[in-house]
C-alpha cells in the first residue's frame, strides 16, 4: 500500500482529512477496469443536456467501446470551435457543470489555448495534488515544520469575450490551496502578479530569503537555476534590504511606493551570510519539478547551483488540461485512473486503455476530463516504466511532432517558417535547433543571406507563441543564435536524405531539428 495508515503525525493527520482520494487512488490502481468505467460515466452524467452531447448522441449505451464510435480523437484545433463557444459565455456547451475560468497555456497555430476549469475537474485535480504532497510528507516529516516556496504565475491576467478569468493553473492551484497550506508559503499570492519579470523574480526571492524553506517547487528546473542565478546577481542588494527590512534596492526599487510599501508590509530584519547559494540560506530538503523530456539536461546543473545535492521529485505527468499520472514516491509517477479518462495511442494509431498498454513502449496521451476535454489529443508521448498494482507507472519523453522545446514553449514548426518567412524573406533555406546551455537559445542555420534579422524573428516567435514569450522576457531563455551556412548546405542535406533512401518527392525542409542533425547540416 502506498499510502499505509501508519507514519508520522502529519502524514496521519493529512491522509485522515483525505480518506476519499486515497481510497480512489488504491481501488483505481487495484481494479483500473472498474475505475475508468466510473470516471466515463461521470463525463456522460456532466454531458447530459449539452450541445457536445446531442451532437455526438451520447445518451445511450455507455461503454467505452460506445464512447469511441461516438467521439473521435480529436486534436486542440478541433477542439477550438467547441472551446470557442465557452470563451463567448455560452453555457451548456460541454459540460453541465459551469465553467468558472479559463487557463491559459502554449497553441499549436500562434494564439494561446484557452482551457475550461469546472468545479468536477478542479477536485480532480486537487485530489492529485493531495496524493502527491501526501507522499512527500511519508517520506520526510521534515518538511511539514518549514515554508514551500513555489513559483507560479497569476491565475488571471485577462477577461474572455465571454467574461471568463483566464490566467496561468499555477496560479489557480495556489490559490485554491486550503489555508493551513497557504500559510505555508512564503510569498504572497500579490508578488506572483507582478508583471515584470525581474522585478517578480526578486521580490519573490526577498520574501523568501530568511523563512525556513525546506521545499522549492516550480515545473522547470530551469526556473531553479535562473533564481540562482539571480539570487547571485542581486545578492548585496538583497543582503542590505534583509538586514534593514526593506523592498527598496534592485529591481524592487522601480516599483510604485504605495505598491512597494504594501508587499513589504509584514517583512522583518533578517541577517543573512556571505554565500549566495540556496542551500546556505535556507535547510532544503526537496526539489520538486519535472524530470522528463529536456528537464535531465538541467537537473544535472542543479547541485552546483544550489550548493548541495538537494533530492528531487517528479511533479508527475500533468498540464493545464489535468493531473494524469502521481509520484507517490522516486519512482516514475503512476496513472491517475481515478480522475481523468485515459487512452494511450500506439505508433499503429490504436487507442489503449491503461490495462493493454506494455511496459518499454512509448504512446500519445489521449485525454478526457470533467472540464469538457473529450477524446483531446494532449500531443504529449510517454513511456510505460512498470506498474503499481495493475496501474502504469509512466514518465513524460516529449512532445509529438516536431517542435522546439526546451522548457515547455513548444515553438512550432509552422511557427518557425512564418517568423523565418519575415525576418528572412531571401534565405533558401532556414533550420532551427535548440542551443543548449545553462541558459538555452534557438539557433538558426540560414542559407543565402548576408546578414541575418535576428531581432525580426526573435520578435515574430514571441508574437506568436504565448510560453515563449514567457521564457525569453523572464531571462530563462536568451535570444537566438546565427549560423550563415555555406551556398548548398540545405541541397546537400537533402540529397543525403535521398541516398539514405527517403523517396525524393518526400524530404522535407530540415526546419526543426534535433542538436545532433542541426550540427550536421551546419558542418556541410
Amino acid at each position: 500500500m502506498v499510502y499505509p495508515p501508519s507514519g508520522n503525525g502529519p502524514y496521519r493527520l493529512l491522509r485522515a482529512v483525505n480518506g476519499r482520494a486515497v481510497r480512489a487512488f488504491e481501488s483505481a490502481c487495484a481494479a483500473p477496469e472498474e475505475a475508468q468505467q466510473g470516471r466515463l460515466a461521470a463525463l456522460l452524467e456532466g454531458l447530459r443536456g449539452t450541445d457536445f452531447g446531442a451532437a455526438h448522441d451520447l445518451g445511450g449505451n455507455g461503454t467505452i467501446e460506445a464512447w469511441r464510435a461516438a467521439v473521435p480523437v480529436r486534436t486542440h484545433a478541433e477542439h477550438a470551435p467547441w472551446l470557442d463557444r465557452v470563451a463567448a459565455g455560452e453555457n451548456s456547451v460541454l459540460t453541465r457543470a459551469p465553467v468558472r475560468s479559463l487557463l491559459e497555456t502554449s497553441g499549436t497555430t500562434g494564439r494561446p489555448k484557452w482551457l475550461p476549469v469546472t468545479d468536477p475537474w478542479a477536485r480532480t485535480v486537487a485530489d492529485a495534488q493531495t496524493l502527491w504532497v501526501l507522499a512527500l510528507l511519508r517520506d520526510d516529516e521534515g518538511l511539514a515544520s518549514g515554508k514551500a516556496l513555489s513559483v507560479v504565475s497569476p491565475a488571471e491576467h485577462l477577461r474572455s469575450p465571454g467574461g471568463l478569468a483566464v490566467g496561468s493553473n499555477t496560479g489557480r492551484m495556489f490559490l485554491a490551496q486550503p489555508w493551513w497550506v497557504r500559510w505555508r508559503a512564503p510569498v504572497p499570492y500579490a508578488v506572483y502578479c507582478i508583471e515584470d519579470p525581474s522585478v517578480r523574480a526578486y521580490c519573490v526571492l526577498r520574501h523568501a530569503l530568511g523563512q525556513p524553506v525546506t521545499s522549492w517547487t516550480t515545473a522547470n528546473p530551469s526556473t531553479i537555476l535562473l533564481y540562482c542565478r539571480r539570487l547571485r546577481e542581486w545578492w548585496e542588494d538583497l543582503r542590505a534590504d534583509a538586514a534593514d527590512g526593506t523592498l527598496a534596492r534592485g529591481p524592487a526599487a522601480s516599483l510604485p511606493a504605495h505598491l512597494r510599501t504594501s508587499l513589504a508590509r509584514g517583512l522583518g530584519r533578517v541577517r543573512l551570510g556571505e554565500e549566495p547559494l540556496p542551500s546556505k540560506v535556507w535547510n532544503l530538503r526537496r526539489i520538486n519539478c519535472w524530470m522528463g523530456g529536456s528537464a535531465p539536461f538541467f537537473l544535472s546543473r542543479l547541485a552546483a547551483a544550489l550548493g548541495a545535492d538537494v533530492p528531487t521529485r517528479e511533479v508527475g505527468v500533468n498540464a493545464s488540461e489535468g493531473y494524469f499520472a502521481i509520484p507517490v514516491d522516486d519512482g516514475a509517477p503512476v496513472a491517475w485512473l481515478g480522475g481523468h479518462l485515459l487512452e494511450f495511442v500506439g505508433d499503429d494509431d490504436v487507442p489503449r486503455m491503461s490495462w493493454e498498454v506494455e511496459e518499454g513502449r512509448e504512446y500519445r496521451l489521449v485525454v478526457s476530463t470533467e472540464a469538457g476535454l473529450y477524446r483531446y489529443d494532449l500531443g504529449d508521448v510517454v513511456r510505460i516504466t512498470g506498474w503499481y498494482a495493475r496501474a502504469p507507472r509512466m514518465v513524460f519523453v516529449r512532445k509529438a511532432g516536431n517542435v522546439l522545446n526546451a522548457m515547455g514553449e513548444k515553438v512550432t514548426e509552422d511557427q518557425v517558417v512564418s517568423a523565418a518567412r519575415g525576418a528572412f524573406p531571401s534565405a533558401i533555406g532556414v533550420s532551427v535547433s535548440i542551443g543548449w546551455g545553462e541558459v538555452p537559445v534557438l539557433r538558426v542555420a540560414v542559407e543565402g543571406v548576408a546578414e541575418v534579422a535576428l531581432d525580426r524573428f526573435d520578435r515574430a516567435l514571441r508574437e506568436a507563441n504565448v510560453e515563449y514569450d514567457g521564457r525569453r522576457a523572464s531571462g530563462r531563455m536568451g535570444p537566438p543564435a546565427a549560423t550563415i551556412v555555406g551556398a548548398g548546405a540545405f541541397a546537400a542535406w537533402r540529397e543525403a536524405r535521398v541516398r539514405a533512401g527517403a523517396p525524393d518527392a518526400q524530404v522535407k525542409d530540415p526546419i526543426v531539428l534535433d542538436a545532433d542533425k542541426w550540427d550536421t547540416l551546419v558542418a556541410r
